[in-house]
């Protein structure tokens, strides 16, 4: 973390705190640069909120709720038809600050704020997403019906590597839905966030339904164990998120805990090798890496081996630079931090004995020298006790092991702790099939690298990557943010008549 800064050391912009409608300049001490990772340039200082307002943006949400929770379904709605067309007409300068500040192209932010985009446009949707059910005549006389009813104030914590799609996944569908929501945005890059929050209080999201925090561990904390927050939605890391579902559960609040991958691309030698290779190299190095569904290790079956030459030289041709940059593949990684991380354990690779094919260690960005760059990198040779494997490099690596069947395939996906996404290239059914039928993962592609579903569905991680039952968007999230509540109801005429005292359980 950055020292303190006092506000008058430097002219920079001050990320906000948004409270009950508000835009709040933070009494805290402090405060961390937001930082350009192409350039070291400060782009901004971002607060960390003290306990005291932090419990004021908990109660703006908890007063707001009292009115917010019964809004028209209808006047909810809008709110989100009008969110999606601001979205729209602003995504391109929204994408420029998203660049700067997380450092992946403009056109992947473009992608970010777009895959986001695709949930709001869902949220609009919430007049037949949020509908109960009805049963007539259960017993005599008796009908049962459910409501799906707001549960009150939700959190929302987000990672550096979406700003835009993650808390898109998260608000609308809260607010949507009656509830009431405090944000806690990355803290290292949280100014295209702020950007969609304000598209958002223009949209007509009323005074303390939507409101912001930030910080770091403390904010979160205080986050997990307020009283009158209702449920925390996360994404992150697997060490964070284990953290906020431990500490949100045990303080009686439902919790999704979106968390760390290691995501296979399993490739068959009879699939189409050119549309292959070109589908491993995009999601291995698209955004440096920094996605949890990358594909972060290939494994080639049988004679799918030879096509190594093919997979490096591909890898070879992509153009690292600043994201801002005409014809950019390859950005930096978010933080000097996240590069040593990237670094040390390519070196651990090497110490390890993995062949290192392509090496990205030294790649040199002229007129950025300051950058936080790391070139695709690619090891072969790789086996399951290598901490490139057995660790979430979350960098522009590609991992590369071998196997002899489909069966050992699966066997090696199945024995791997995440269960974020894993991909199948080949041209058989009977292969896919078999494939998505044995192979123990919530996200399952053919032909297809990062199978993040598309809104109407949810995204569905397991095992080590999800902690809660619910993902964080199409209908499972409306479950999450919801209380079924049911009702089982008799009405009697005047003239009914009396069957007298019913001492069992039994309805009649």
């Amino acid at each position: 973390m950055n020292a303190p800064h006092s506000p008058d050391q430097v002219k920079v912009e001050h990320v906000k705190l948004l409270i009950d409608g508000q835009w709040v300049e933070s009494a805290t001490s402090e405060w961390r640069d937001v930082v350009n990772p192409a350039t070291q340039q400060v782009l901004a200082r971002v607060p960390f909120a003290t306990a005291e307002e932090v419990d004021a943006a908990v109660a703006a949400g908890q007063r707001a709720f009292k009115t917010w929770r019964d809004t028209p379904i209808g006047a909810r709605m809008r709110i989100m038809l009008k969110l999606q067309a601001l979205i729209r007409e602003h995504s391109k300068r929204i994408a420029q600050t998203l660049s700067a500040e997380q450092g992946k192209t403009v056109a992947d932010a473009e992608g970010d704020i777009f895959r986001g985009l695709e949930v709001v446009e869902h949220a609009a949707s919430i007049g037949t997403l949020q509908m109960g059910e009805f049963a007539e005549n259960v017993a005599g006389g008796v009908d049962t019906y459910t409501l799906r009813q707001p549960i009150g104030v939700c959190a929302g914590i987000t990672p550096f590597n979406f700003p835009a799609m993650i808390p898109l996944w998260m608000f609308p569908m809260a607010i949507v839905c009656g509830n009431t929501f405090v944000l806690k945005p990355s803290e290292q890059d949280p100014l295209s966030t702020m950007m969609l929050v304000e598209l958002a209080l223009e949209a007509g999201v009323p005074a303390g339904v939507l409101n912001v925090v930030h910080g770091g561990k403390e904010v979160v904390d205080a986050l997990c164990t307020h009283s009158d927050i209702k449920a925390i939605s996360f994404v992150g890391s697997t060490a964070v998120g284990t953290h906020v579902y431990n500490l949100a559960s045990q303080h009686n609040k439902r919790v999704q805990s979106m968390m760390g991958a290691k995501n296979h691309a399993v490739v068959l030698p009879d699939a189409n090798r050119a549309q292959t290779v070109n589908a491993l190299v995009g999601a291995a190095f698209g955004a440096a890496g920094q996605r949890c569904m990358a594909t972060s290790v290939a494994v080639m079956v049988g004679k799918a081996r030879e096509w190594l030459p093919d997979i490096k030289a591909a890898a070879s041709q992509l153009k690292v630079n600043a994201g801002h940059e005409p014809g950019t593949d390859v950005g930096p990684v978010v933080s000097k931090q996240a590069k040593e991380r990237v670094l040390g354990l390519i070196e651990s690779g090497i110490k390890e004995g993995a062949t290192l094919d392509l090496d990205g260690r030294d790649v040199k960005v002229p007129g950025y020298e300051q950058g936080n760059f790391v070139g695709p990198t690619l090891f072969s040779g790789v086996t399951t006790d290598m901490q490139i494997y057995t660790q979430e490099i979350f960098g522009p690596v590609l991992v590369v092991l071998e196997v002899e069947t489909l069966d050992e395939a699966i066997a090696l996906v199945n024995g791997n702790p995440y269960g974020n996404g894993t991909g199948l290239f080949t041209q058989s059914g009977a292969a896919a099939r078999k494939f998505q039928s044995e192979i123990d993962i919530g996200q399952v592609g053919i032909n297809i690298p990062i199978p993040v579903p598309v809104p109407y569905f949810s995204f569905t991680g397991s095992r080590g990557s999800k902690l809660g039952d619910l993902g964080p968007y199409g209908k499972q999230v409306v479950q999450f943010y919801t209380q079924t509540k049911t009702v089982t109801a008799r009405w009697f005429d005047d003239d009914s008549v009396n069957d007298g005292v019913n001492t069992t359980i039994s309805l009649r």
